[in-house]
């Protein structure tokens, strides 16, 4: 479906309609569906000349817009899809506003990966997003009250970790230095301020599969330095833990998201990842086999009982007996809508419990990491 109101008169150089003696700027709207679409173009039409799509559609909008505004839902694998598709004329406008349904730091982080100029609630006055289109800067002067800003680090992160879900699951390269950047970000944040800081941040802003990334990652490098490594082991562990879990984007959000139990097939799909993430990842320049065997075999355990490929002690590196501990106290203590945060030192207490699985040295220098950092 194509939406497009346009007034009589002719297109000017500057991207805009010439209608008796004033300049109409031109923009595109591109929505989800009819119903958001229509209501972004009744409101913009009061100051602009406006084109409407919807994403599902094929794009026949060929003028060169001086903005573009997207209402959608960043939760829809198939909507990112589309936008992505849709990147090389995002490009050309200089203002890309993205209005949000769901309001969560992921989704924030997702319409900046993709582009956005300046992300807004969908529920933001009809004054405050033309001002933000009028604003001859960038917009977020004239909506700053209502804009929802990166956070430094953490959205830093955030966006590398979605942008690396995004390039899984529409078959993309992936951004290896911009993922490694994140993480040592996280590094820089974390010997800043502390591991509890960082597990306080994620755990308010995010869910799901991001927040365990997120998390993993913090508490590796805060094992790391505990542990007192060089600066290049340090971005070993950082790079390991980023990259980690990346062959999730092949499983269905309502496996990943399940509030309960797996069944059989469900646990089998899940151990599908590591496979999943190592294949992706083996053909991009910039990860060594450290990093792709950290990928592949962070559920294995010494005594042989992990997988996929049953390795036992001899086998296991330092960067996964450290990783894989890492990633087993995260999914603990992480934040689920559907089941209470475990105490840190009662997730501590499960490492110790497994015994024969975890070196218990490092289980041993882990607990001031779980406990006192």
């Amino acid at each position: 479906m194509q939406h497009e109101r346009t007034r009589s008169g002719h297109v000017n150089g500057d991207g805009g309609i010439r209608e008796e003696g004033t300049v109409r700027p031109f923009l595109h709207v591109l929505a989800d569906t009819s119903d958001k679409l229509s209501g972004v173009c009744s409101i913009l039409e009061e100051k602009f000349t406006v084109a409407g799509e919807r994403l599902d559609a094929d794009s026949k909008l060929s003028q060169t817009p001086v903005a573009i505004v997207i209402r959608a839902e960043l939760r829809d694998v198939d909507n990112i899809a589309a936008i992505k598709k849709r990147a090389g004329k995002l490009a050309k406008a200089r203002k890309r506003i993205f209005l949000l349904e769901h309001i969560s730091h992921v989704c924030i982080s997702q319409a900046y990966a993709l582009g956005a100029t300046l992300v807004l609630p969908s529920t933001v006055g009809r004054a405050k997003l033309l001002a933000a289109l009028t604003d001859p800067a960038d917009g977020s002067s004239a909506a700053s009250g209502d804009a929802l800003q990166p956070d430094n680090a953490v959205e830093a992160a955030a966006t590398a970790v979605a942008s690396m879900f995004t390039a899984v699951t529409l078959g993309q390269p992936l951004d290896v230095d911009g993922t490694r950047e994140a993480g040592r970000q996280i590094a820089d944040r974390i010997t800043q301020h502390g591991l509890t800081e960082w597990l306080m941040t994620v755990r308010r802003h995010h869910e799901g599969t991001y927040q365990h990334c997120l998390l993993v990652t913090g508490i590796t490098v805060d094992f790391g330095l505990s542990l007192g490594v060089g600066r290049a082991d340090l971005e070993r562990l950082y790079s390991a833990a980023m990259f980690h879990d990346i062959g999730k984007a092949r499983i269905p959000l309502a496996i990943l998201d399940k509030p309960g139990r797996l069944d059989a097939a469900e646990r089998t799909q899940i151990e599908t990842h590591p496979t999943a993430g190592y294949e992706f990842l083996k053909d991009h320049d910039g990860i060594s086999p450290e990093i792709l065997d950290a990928v592949r075999h962070h559920h294995e355990y010494l005594d042989g009982s992990g997988y996929p490929d049953a390795l036992c002690a001899e086998s296991i590196g330092d960067i996964v007996r450290i990783l894989t501990i890492s990633d087993i106290f995260a999914a603990l203590i992480e934040h689920r809508h559907y089941k209470p945060t475990m105490p840190r030192a009662e997730a501590y207490n499960v490492l110790c419990g497994m015994n024969g699985k975890l070196e218990k040295a490092l289980v041993h220098s882990f607990k001031q990491v779980a406990l006192t950092r």
